[in-house]
């Protein structure tokens, strides 16, 4: 660790006689889902020029794309917020959480150092870094269509612009949750379906669409199925906002521009989904919980980033395709909020005051750049397949559903000056983590002022044993080391010939 936190002979020599470059491949499974900036997408439908979430909060160019085979072990982790699987030597942004009962508490664990660690270092209890979303543009309107198909002569004309505002986010949130669209010739409608006990999101839906849109909506009860609907009988709202968020269930999200907008304003939105999908009860009278419900995985990963900006921290389960009490359950997706502080968030986005029996440990944390969640589960399996990978440019680094990854394995620049066979002057560049950075380091202390026969006779036992030994898990660091020697000196020996 002194050599990670100091590293000796760090830095480039300019016109070295010889350089060195090694590092490890490393990547993830086609289906790995990554976060771009429209959409949540498998990695290998990621393309050239495509622009994915990074972990200093922002968007990012795709530079490259990456595909190969590979047969090995690959390694899953699990969080709160999902899954994510990778070859052993894949960089993730983390916490090793250090032996001991003093470290059992949160308020240990927010002093320690994160760092790129490999995908098989890390266990059960370490904690994985996932980044809030810190690009922000504030709309303030947006135009509505103004085109009116040859069939239709009913519909009202619209305003030419609207607000966004906590009205359209609050009606943006309700249509996500209870929304449908028909768009059929001369008989195109909007509507909202509540539970027929939810009057006052009724009469708020109504309320809304005519402070927004200046029309009337109807309201329909239904009491033998137990819900109320309210239409809107225009054609061109109706495609409008099939447009802005999806066209059935499975397929609602919202859209990005909104993603986009302050936080603040994000609440209404929140208010609004909520109100239609989510939940918020009392569980055995002494600490309230609240959940979402969807069916669709775009919608619900959205979800995640919002929650996040309000810095609240959200579990999430999918649950599979069933038939129960003879009725037939597609896919879903779930979020759980429970932890007291993000509880008291969101219930302050709700408008409800809370009361907390007891206090409970925080198994989670937020700083201003990430949330900090353990790892629940760890397990490792052999894989043969194609695996993938990306490069991004200027923070290298990707977001799936649960962690941050960075888009490339450990790599290592040596460069050597040479004198009458002898090494005289070496240096190293890194891109690793703690182990990789001190083999790094050991090895130029090593092999400076040794002649070139001499140098290539450190081992990466050498290595290891000057560094106090190194653990079987990072033995290959000390190999990367020797392999960068090996590399620079070849390179010496090509450039001597000419």
């Amino acid at each position: 660790m002194k050599l990670f936190r100091k590293p000796h002979n760090f830095g480039k020599i300019k016109n070295a006689d010889g350089v060195g470059k090694v590092g490890n491949p490393v990547c993830v499974l086609p289906e790995t889902m990554i976060f771009c900036n429209d959409h949540i997408r498998p990695i290998d439908k990621i393309d050239v020029g495509g622009r994915v979430l990074s972990h200093d909060g922002r968007y990012h160019d795709v530079k490259r794309t990456f595909r190969r085979r590979y047969s090995g072990e690959i390694v899953v982790l699990k969080n709160k917020l999902g899954i994510t699987t990778a070859t052993p030597d894949h960089h993730i942004l983390a916490i090793k959480k250090p032996s001991g009962h003093r470290f059992n508490y949160t308020r240990n664990k927010k002093h320690l150092v994160p760092s790129w660690c490999h995908a098989s270092e890390l266990k059960e209890r370490d904690i994985l870094l996932y980044p809030i979303l810190k690009e922000t543009v504030d709309i303030k309107e947006i135009s509505l269509p103004m085109e009116r198909l040859k069939y239709d002569f009913k519909s009202k004309k619209l305003p030419k612009k609207i607000n966004v505002d906590k009205n359209l986010l609050r009606l943006a949130g309700y249509f996500i949750a209870e929304g449908s669209t028909r768009c059929e010739k001369c008989d195109t409608y909007l509507a909202f379906t509540f539970g027929i006990h939810e009057k006052s999101y009724i009469e708020d839906t109504k309320k809304l669409i005519k402070r927004i849109f200046g029309l009337d909506a109807k309201i329909v009860y239904r009491p033998e199925h137990h819900s109320a609907y309210v239409f809107v009988y225009s054609a061109t709202l109706a495609r409008f906002f099939r447009s802005l968020f999806g066209d059935k269930a499975e397929n609602k999200h919202i859209p990005h521009f909104m993603i986009l907008l302050p936080a603040q304003k994000q609440k209404s939105l929140i208010l609004g989904l909520w109100r239609g999908d989510g939940h918020f009860r009392v569980m055995n009278g002494k600490w309230p919980r609240a959940g979402y419900s969807t069916i669709s995985h775009r919608l619900v990963q959205q979800i995640k980033i919002l929650l996040l900006r309000q810095r609240i921290s959200p579990s999430f389960y999918e649950e599979k395709e069933m038939v129960k009490n003879g009725v037939h359950h597609q896919k879903s997706y779930r979020v759980h909020v429970s932890e007291r502080e993000s509880m008291s968030g969101l219930g302050n986005i709700l408008g409800l005051k809370l009361k907390f029996v007891k206090d409970t440990s925080e198994k989670t944390w937020f700083d201003s750049n990430f949330l900090y969640a353990p790892i629940t589960k760890k397990e490792v399996h052999s894989y043969k397949g194609f695996v993938n990978n990306l490069e991004v440019d200027k923070p290298n680094s990707y977001i799936s559903e649960s962690a941050t990854l960075h888009n490339c394995g450990d790599v290592m620049y040596l460069y050597i000056k040479v004198k009458d066979d002898v090494i005289k002057d070496v240096k190293f560049e890194t891109f690793g983590c703690a182990a990789a950075i001190g083999t790094s380091s050991m090895i130029t202390d090593l092999i400076k002022g040794k002649t070139i026969e001499e140098a290539l006779k450190v081992s990466k036992e050498d290595i290891a044993g000057e560094l106090g030994g190194l653990p079987p898990i990072k033995m290959h660091c000390s190999v990367l080391a020797t392999e960068a020697l090996k590399a620079a000196v070849k390179d010496y020996k090509s450039k001597k010939k000419h």
